[in-house]
């Protein structure tokens, strides 16, 4: 039996229906009741890309494995996989092991590709990081990296919508680099080192709110996210790593410098507190500066564009080119025109 991931089952079980195995985390086990009246669980599973909730009907065996499942546990679910239509793809006679070590080790690695990219990603940052002409933008910068680099790379870019997975902060703040230069090329005007700090830190109160835990997938809630969200965090992270680094021996040479050092600091906290746009979504204040009206734009169209990558691959068809809406994207979704010379997707 074919061992793939989450995002491969939902895929292929689409296109052909058959046996396969799947090696992830029991996020939680839920117990649900029908409309009927009749009780099942809901077997909650994550893998380094994606999610999955595996339905144990009372009427089935299943439903003693899943009472018997706890939260946390790395399982293989192997059985007849089928496109259940606006269920989604549903199993059908399945089995569940626990996993060895070794295997655990194997599911939490990721896939060869995913495990390229985000390395690849990492890189870049630091790249960008270390070419920026300011200093001061540089060394805070460089500081967080430091300090909670490790805990960077394994944080989400949000639960749900998008780069909601193991790592998936590091690819959305490293395309949104790779975005906002295309945009100060476009505009020289811009502070680039602004705007690329700005990308660098705007999400950084995830680290607290969106993290995995360190052996696994689970993405568990906490006091501080909820009571202040991740805008507040990131603003008083901010201020903490702009404080050590005044006190450092290198900030004695930019008393000086001009802007003067308070004004980057306060520029950068703007892009934080305002890159949600708007107050209604979220943000203390709205964009005033052209930094941050760049970087609001250039997180929304990064985030919508992995959002239309994620339908493509998982949203049902509806007629040909027509795909199921995927939400918060407004309608259903039309297959993009394919470049001259290349051949349409199937």
């Amino acid at each position: 039996m074919e061992v793939v991931t989450i995002r491969e089952l939902k895929q292929r079980a689409c296109e052909v229906p058959g046996e396969y195995g799947v090696r992830a985390q029991v996020s939680a086990v839920v117990q649900k009741t029908t409309r009927a009246g009749k009780p099942f669980y809901e077997v909650r599973l994550a893998d380094a890309e994606d999610h999955y909730v595996l339905r144990a009907w009372n009427d089935t065996p299943g439903y003693e494995v899943a009472a018997g499942l706890d939260a946390g546990v790395f399982v293989e679910v192997s059985g007849q996989w089928v496109d259940a239509g606006d269920f989604g793809v549903e199993a059908k006679r399945w089995e569940v092991r626990e996993l060895t070590k070794e295997e655990v080790a194997g599911v939490l690695a990721g896939g060869d590709e995913l495990a390229r990219r985000q390395a690849e990603d990492y890189a870049f940052i630091l790249e960008r990081v270390t070419s920026m002409k300011d200093g001061r933008l540089a060394g805070v910068s460089g500081l967080f990296l430091e300090k909670y680099g490790e805990r960077f790379r394994r944080a989400g870019a949000a639960r749900g919508y998008h780069h909601a997975r193991r790592g998936g902060l590091v690819e959305h703040v490293a395309q949104m680099m790779r975005c906002a230069l295309g945009v100060c090329g476009a505009y020289p005007d811009l502070n680039e080192d602004l705007v690329l700090a700005g990308v660098l830190f705007h999400d950084s109160g995830k680290l607290w709110e969106n993290c995995f835990l360190e052996d696994g997938f689970v993405m568990p809630y906490s006091e501080s996210g909820e009571l202040l969200g991740h805008i507040a965090i990131g603003m008083e992270l901010v201020n903490k790593l702009w404080r050590d680094l005044m006190e450092s021996d290198e900030a004695k040479g930019w008393e000086d410098l001009r802007p003067k050092s308070e004004e980057v600091r306060l520029h950068l906290l703007h892009l934080i507190a305002s890159h949600h746009g708007t107050h209604e979504f979220g943000s203390p204040v709205v964009p005033k500066t052209p930094e941050a009206y760049v970087l609001h734009h250039v997180d929304n169209i990064d985030a919508k564009m992995e959002m239309f990558a994620g339908g493509y691959e998982t949203a049902a068809l509806l007629a040909p080119n027509i795909f199921d809406r995927v939400r918060p994207l407004p309608g259903n979704l039309v297959r993009p025109l394919g470049k001259v010379g290349e051949e349409a997707a199937e």
